[in-house]
């Protein structure tokens, strides 16, 4: 499965305040993994920059590591072992798919050509793109979101860095309106969406860290703080917390709650760094993105 739906995200956009406000749901008991994030405090930004480790992991599993209002970024583990990235960007106000005249969809205006480009539509509609990686446990892995906006719309690039070039690699560019906003909102998750029951005793974990975004006055600033949410899925084998200088995320199998509490905010361990990466600043000063 790489189409995803937008209840996750939905409600995940709603628990990154202050508050846990999704009630429990019997019926996610024994059929999925909780889903469980992390919600960065920032203001409206212009880049985000996030870094993920996978631990363990399992078929049907997203780690989603730049998340924000009106999309998401991160890897995938289908059903079939396949891995990939997949970065998606939502229409704007719109539910109800085929409704969503074509002046107001999604707009693609760059795709690497080892990109897949489509539609996802359910409890949302928007621009989606697959790139085919192989990713590794134990590994890291970065990711980039930028955004530019050009009048009603605003232009949201997905960037990753291959490890195997040891560069930056633009992905895609989609354009959808915003009323000219940025980025906010910022999150990470780790989902099951495999929901059969056995997904429920596998465990995933992963760790979030070195992230950082440059806000509307084009400062640099680390994100040493994150609130750990769930979703409405009652069971209680989950667990997030400090992890060195990063965060991790725990749900499924003998996962148990020995770090932060639900709605609890974490601050990471050790002073701030004082400076993004170098190549970061490179990346996000490259000009305007290519045009089909």
């Amino acid at each position: 499965m790489a189409v995803r739906g937008t209840s996750l995200v939905l409600t995940v956009l709603g628990l990154v305040g202050a508050s846990l406000s999704a009630s429990a749901d019997e019926r996610l008991k024994g059929i999925a993994c909780r889903s469980v994030h992390l919600g960065y405090p920032a203001s409206e930004v212009v880049a985000f920059q996030n870094e993920v480790t996978i631990e363990k992991s399992a078929v049907g599993t997203y780690f989603m590591v730049c998340g924000w209002d009106k999309g998401y970024f991160g890897m995938q583990e289908l059903a079939n072992g396949k891995k990939l990235l997949l970065f998606s960007v939502w229409d704007s106000n719109q539910n109800t798919p085929g409704a969503v005249a074509e002046e107001k969809r999604v707009k693609l205006l760059h795709r690497d050509e080892k990109v897949r480009i489509g539609r996802f539509g359910g409890e949302g509609t928007g621009g989606q793109s697959f790139f085919d990686y192989d990713w590794k446990i134990g590994e890291t892995y970065r990711f980039l979101v930028t955004a530019r906006p050009d009048g009603e719309r605003t232009e949201y690039a997905g960037y990753f860095f291959v490890p195997e070039e040891k560069s930056w690699k633009h992905l895609v560019t989609f354009s959808t309106i915003t009323g000219g906003k940025s980025l906010k909102g910022l999150y990470s998750f780790v989902e099951d969406f495999k929901r059969d029951k056995v997904s429920t005793t596998h465990p995933r974990v992963a760790r979030f860290g070195n992230g950082w975004v440059k806000d509307l006055q084009g400062e640099w600033r680390p994100l040493v703080k994150a609130r750990f949410t769930a979703d409405a899925n009652p069971v209680e084998n989950i667990d997030a917390g400090p992890s060195g200088d990063r965060f991790f995320l725990a749900t499924g199998g003998e996962t148990k709650n020995e770090g932060a509490k639900l709605r609890t905010l974490i601050d990471r361990v050790g002073p701030a760094p004082s400076a993004p990466p170098s190549d970061l600043l490179t990346v996000t000063t490259a000009g305007p993105a290519p045009r089909p």
